[in-house]
């Protein structure tokens, strides 16, 4: 008897070698969220019971990034096999509450840490494949590539069923084996099955190999020798890519951009020029927004609708209110909110920062720790001082402010609503509402000086 119980298993104990990094494989970042995260992403759509993270030794940040899922150390790189079998202890308890003699068991899938691509619908086709009629105790996940050479190769029965997986080494030394070449349809190596069976197959599992691990795929021929059936779903192939090196992470970068750009046009915002703007995983794009050529958006971005972001602008973690206009040549960090209509033009950075509606800040202006009021006007130059080497303070503007070009506030500081700051202050205390505040030295003008001083340079020439 099947139960809706459902637990995963993760791998991303790999070592990324052909990576030349510092930094674990999987924590690699595809459109701006680590590949592990679509892993989890993908598979927490299911509603699991409990996903679980193999890792290897040393890999604390490969746990962090897992959290809250739970993580598992396999101590020694000894296979595929062997990293699903690390997993048993914390999935234990789900085993044993459902009791030996109940004949009841759940399901359990197991996935790669380097395979970003692969979607909560072709988990839930191999789920509902292994509870249909042509389903088996196991559901093995094979694809066509448009070069199967190098994959191992899946050999089905009249029925579907899988017979036997042929590895390329296999097929390459075996004559009796070299017609397995010309199968297309390929392992990707995911697979669910039976919970419990899943690891008493695993336990039967040897490692007389050329390498001594344990494979996964082993378990396939012990399910057919004792009779139980492995089905096989095919997925798209742009789903099961794996990621070993750079080139490859490029590749999938390409992917991954190209259907975030056709998901947000799809959902009613103009790209220009779309092979210019890059776009995070989580990017939120509102209704008639426009963006223009050669636009970065980082993690953590929220436009509202109607909203236009001009060329070579950056944003990240940031939220625009409909109708916010940005750039060109604009930044945006994270914290920075705009609210409706307001307006960030070129050469402006915003860092945890709030604009109110039909705000200002037109060019040339640095606001970092701030809360600008509705309709205030910040004038080219404006910075808000916000750091003064020990702390971080804040700048708080009122509305319909104005505050003239090439003005310092030195934070912690306050303008009132409606006060005007005169151009070139540098502003240490502050202003109340409707007052005018100018800081700066008294002009002093000398009548006919520039002509004596041009006189005297030309008597020096």
């Amino acid at each position: 008897m099947t139960s809706d119980r459902l637990s995963v298993v993760v791998l991303a104990a790999g070592m990324g070698t052909r990576m030349k990094s510092d930094r674990p494989k999987v924590l690699h970042e595809i459109a701006g969220k680590a590949m592990l995260r679509w892993v989890l992403d993908a598979a927490g759509a299911l509603d699991p019971d409990r996903i679980v993270v193999v890792i290897g030794p040393g890999m604390e940040a490969v746990a962090a990034a897992a959290a809250p899922h739970a993580a598992v150390i396999q101590e020694d790189r000894l296979g595929t096999g062997h990293a699903v079998q690390q997993a048993r202890p914390l999935l234990n308890d789900l085993l044993e509450a459902r009791g030996d003699d109940s004949g009841e068991h759940g399901d359990l899938l197991v996935l790669y840490g380097d395979t970003p691509f692969i979607s909560p619908e072709t988990l839930r086709a191999m789920r509902e494949l292994r509870r249909s009629p042509q389903g088996g105790a196991l559901v093995a996940l094979g694809f066509e590539p448009s070069d199967p050479t190098g994959y191992g190769r899946l050999e089905l029965d009249d029925q579907g069923a899988l017979l036997q997986v042929c590895e390329q080494a296999e097929i390459d030394a075996d004559p009796a084996k070299a017609a397995l070449g010309g199968i297309r349809l390929c392992n990707a190596g995911v697979v669910l099955a039976e919970d419990r069976l899943l690891f008493e197959l695993l336990a039967q599992v040897g490692n007389d190999n050329a390498k001594g691990e344990f494979y996964l795929t082993d378990i396939y021929g012990l399910a057919k020798r004792q009779n139980r059936r492995t089905a096989v779903y095919v997925a798209p192939e742009e789903e099961v890519m794996g990621i070993n090196d750079r080139c490859e992470l490029a590749v999938a970068e390409t992917l991954a951009q190209e259907r975030l750009r056709r998901r947000a046009l799809l959902a009613g915002a103009t790209l220009i020029g779309p092979e210019t703007i890059f776009l995070s995983e989580d990017t939120q794009l509102g209704r008639d927004s426009i963006v223009h050529p050669h636009v970065v958006f980082g993690p953590g971005v929220a436009l509202g609708s109607g909203c236009e972001v001009k060329s070579f602008s950056h944003l990240e973690g940031c939220r625009l209110a409909d109708g916010a206009v940005v750039g060109p040549f604009a930044r945006l960090r994270p914290g920075a909110t705009l609210g409706r209509g307001a307006r960030v033009g070129n050469f402006v950075e915003v860092k945890n920062a709030s604009l109110g509606a039909g705000a200002k800040a037109n060019h040339l202006t640095y606001l970092g720790d701030a809360t600008v009021g509705d309709g205030a006007n910040l004038g080219a130059g404006t910075i808000t001082c916000n750091y003064d080497g020990f702390a971080k303070h804040h700048t708080e503007i009122g509305a319909g402010a104005f505050i003239g070009s090439n003005s310092a506030l030195v934070a912690p500081v306050e303008i009132g609503a409606g006060a005007i700051v005169g151009a070139g202050s540098t502003v240490t205390q502050d202003v109340a509402e409707d007052a005018l505040a100018i800081v700066r030295g008294t002009q002093k003008q000398v009548e006919g000086g520039a002509r004596r001083f041009r006189e005297r340079r030309r008597k020096k020439d």
